[in-house]
C-alpha cells in the first residue's frame, strides 16, 4: 500500500468503552500497524447532555488497559488537532464558507411543523418522503433578505440533480450502491449553527487526510451522504470498511441484557487485556482459519481488511473465559505474581513491599493459582485463607465434610504428625499426611478433606500439601485445633 495510511477510531463518550468499540479501535490499530501508518483517536463530544468527561477518561482507559496506543489524540497531540469535535467549530465554519462558494448549499427556512406536513403528504401519495427542495428553488436574492431578517435556518446540501447512483467499493462488502435519488438534501448545520453528525465527521475526517474508515456497518446508510459532502468539498473521498455487529448467543446485538459489555466491565471480572483483546481481534477476522491464541505482534503484523468477515460475529463468554484462562496458564510465576498484586491490594491481603519481601514464597504459590483459574478475579477466594490469621469454615463444608465421622481422629492426627515435622515443605509434608488414613483404618479423602476445609475453610482451594507448606507450621497447627470442635470424632 503506497500511500500513508491514516486511519481513526472516533469515540463519542456517551458512555464507557463498549466490546463492539472496542473492536472496531483493534482493528483500526492493527491496520494502521500492518501498513506502517497513524492510528488517530478523536473524541466526538457534541451531545452536550450525555457526553461528560468522565466517559471520556473510561474510555481512555480502556484504550489504554487493551493496549491500544495512538498516534495522535488526546493527551498526545498531534499535527491534525484538536482531537476533540466540540473544539473544531471553527474548521466547520469554514467548510460551509466552501460550500456556499461552490453554490453547493442552499438555506432552508421551513419550519419543524411544515417538514412533518411535507413528509406526511409524500408518505400518502407513497412518493419520497424527504425533503422536497421547495427552499431550494429560492432566488439569491429572496433567501439572502429572510437571513438578513433574522428569521431561522438550516443549511441543506444540494445534492446534484445528475449525480446518478452513488457506488464506492467497500473494503469488506465489496461494491455498495445507493440511488442518489432517494437521498435527501440533507442538513449540514442545524438553525443554532452547529454542525450534524454527518457533516462534522466529513469535515473532520478530511481535513485529518483519513485515508479509510473503518468503523461499524450501523453507519453504511451515512456513507452516500459523507461521499457527496467530500464531492461537493472537491476532497478525496476514502476507503470505506464497514464491519458487521457484535451478537449475543441469541443473535441479537450485544447489549446489556446479555451481562457485562465495556471493556472496563472485563477488566473487572478479571480478564486480562491480551486475552481480551485477541478475542475481539478474532470476532470477525482470522489469521489463516485456524489460530486462536494471537499475540498483538503478530495481530499488527498480519492484519487485513480482506480477512474481515461480512457476517455478524457471536459473543461467547466462555470462549472468551477459556482463552482468558489459556493466556494465566502461560504465565511465567514472576509475570504472575505481578498480576496478582493488584487483586491482593484491593482486597487488603498483601502490598508491593510485602511481595518483594517474599518473593520467594509469592512465585512458589503462583502456579498453584495460575493452573486453577480462568479469571484473575478468582485469586483472592482461592489464595485468601494464606494471608488471614483467622477463616470462616464455609458451613456446607462443616456439614458435608467435618461431620462425618472420622473427622475429628483425622485433624487429631494431622496436628500430631506435623507437630513433629522439622523441615515443612510440601514434600515432607505429603509423607507425614499420607500415612495417616491407613494408621486410623478411614479412607484418604475423608482424612485430607478434613484437613483441606480445617486449613483453608472450603472444600476447593489450590493442591493441599503445597498450601501447608505455604502457610507454615504455626497457623496450620492453629488451624487444626480450632476446627475440631465442629469435627465428627
Amino acid at each position: 500500500m503506497s500511500e500513508n495510511v491514516r486511519v481513526r477510531f472516533a469515540p463519542s463518550p456517551t458512555g464507557h468503552l463498549h466490546i463492539g468499540g472496542a473492536r472496531t479501535a483493534i482493528y483500526n490499530w492493527a491496520f494502521a500497524r500492518r501498513h506502517g501508518g497513524t492510528f488517530v483517536l478523536r473524541i466526538e463530544d457534541t451531545d452536550p447532555e450525555r457526553s461528560t468527561d468522565e466517559n471520556t477518561q473510561a474510555i481512555l482507559r480502556a484504550m489504554e488497559w487493551l493496549g491500544l496506543d495512538y498516534d495522535e489524540g488526546p493527551g498526545v497531540g498531534g499535527p491534525y488537532g484538536p482531537y476533540f469535535q466540540t473544539q473544531r467549530f471553527a474548521s466547520y465554519a469554514d467548510a460551509l464558507e466552501r460550500l456556499k462558494a461552490a453554490d453547493a448549499t442552499y438555506p432552508c427556512f421551513c419550519t419543524p411543523a411544515q417538514l412533518d406536513t411535507k413528509r406526511e403528504a409524500a408518505r400518502a401519495r407513497g412518493g419520497f418522503a424527504g425533503y422536497d427542495r421547495t427552499c431550494r428553488l429560492l432566488s439569491v436574492a429572496d433567501a439572502e433578505a429572510r437571513i438578513a431578517s433574522g428569521e431561522p435556518h438550516v443549511w441543506r446540501l444540494k445534492v446534484p440533480d445528475d449525480r446518478g447512483e452513488i457506488i464506492f467499493p467497500d473494503a469488506v462488502r465489496g461494491d455498495v450502491s445507493f440511488p442518489a435519488d432517494a437521498v435527501d438534501d440533507l442538513v449540514l448545520v442545524r438553525t443554532d449553527g452547529t454542525a450534524t453528525y454527518n457533516f462534522a465527521v466529513t469535515i473532520d475526517d478530511a481535513t485529518m487526510a483519513i485515508t479509510h474508515v473503518v468503523r461499524g456497518d450501523d453507519h453504511l446508510s451515512n456513507t452516500p451522504k459523507q461521499i457527496l459532502i467530500y464531492e461537493a468539498l472537491g476532497e478525496p473521498v476514502p476507503v470505506f470498511a464497514h464491519l458487521s455487529m457484535i451478537l449475543g448467543a441469541d443473535g441479537k446485538r450485544l447489549s446489556k441484557r446479555h451481562g457485562a459489555t465495556s471493556v472496563e466491565a472485563y477488566r473487572d471480572l478479571g480478564y486480562l487485556p491480551e486475552a481480551v483483546m485477541n478475542y475481539l481481534a478474532l470476532l470477525g477476522w482470522s489469521l489463516d482459519g485456524e489460530t486462536t491464541i494471537l499475540s498483538r505482534e503478530t495481530l499488527a503484523g498480519n492484519f487485513s481488511l480482506d480477512r474481515v468477515s461480512r457476517n455478524p460475529a457471536i459473543f461467547d463468554d466462555e470462549k472468551l473465559e477459556w482463552l482468558n484462562g489459556v493466556y494465566i496458564r502461560e504465565f511465567s510465576p514472576s509475570v504472575f505474581v505481578e498480576r496478582m498484586l493488584p487483586w491482593l491490594e484491593e482486597a487488603g491481603l498483601a502490598n508491593a513491599g510485602e511481595v518483594e519481601s517474599r518473593r520467594e514464597w509469592f512465585e512458589e504459590l503462583a502456579p498453584l493459582v495460575s493452573e486453577r483459574i480462568k479469571r484473575m478475579d478468582e485469586v483472592v477466594d482461592m489464595v485468601g485463607f494464606l494471608f488471614r490469621d483467622a477463616i470462616t469454615i464455609d458451613p456446607l463444608a462443616k456439614d458435608k465434610v467435618l461431620a462425618k465421622e472420622g473427622a475429628g481422629r483425622s485433624l487429631e492426627a494431622a496436628a500430631d504428625a506435623l507437630m513433629h515435622l522439622e523441615d515443612f515443605d510440601a514434600v515432607k509434608v505429603e509423607a507425614t499426611l499420607r500415612a495417616i488414613p491407613e494408621s486410623l483404618g478411614l479412607k484418604p479423602k475423608i482424612v485430607f478433606q478434613a484437613v483441606r476445609v480445617a486449613i483453608t475453610g472450603s472444600t476447593i482451594s489450590p493442591p493441599l500439601f503445597e498450601s501447608i507448606a505455604l502457610l507454615g507450621k504455626p497457623r496450620t497447627l492453629a488451624r487444626l485445633q480450632d476446627a475440631r470442635p465442629w469435627a465428627t470424632v
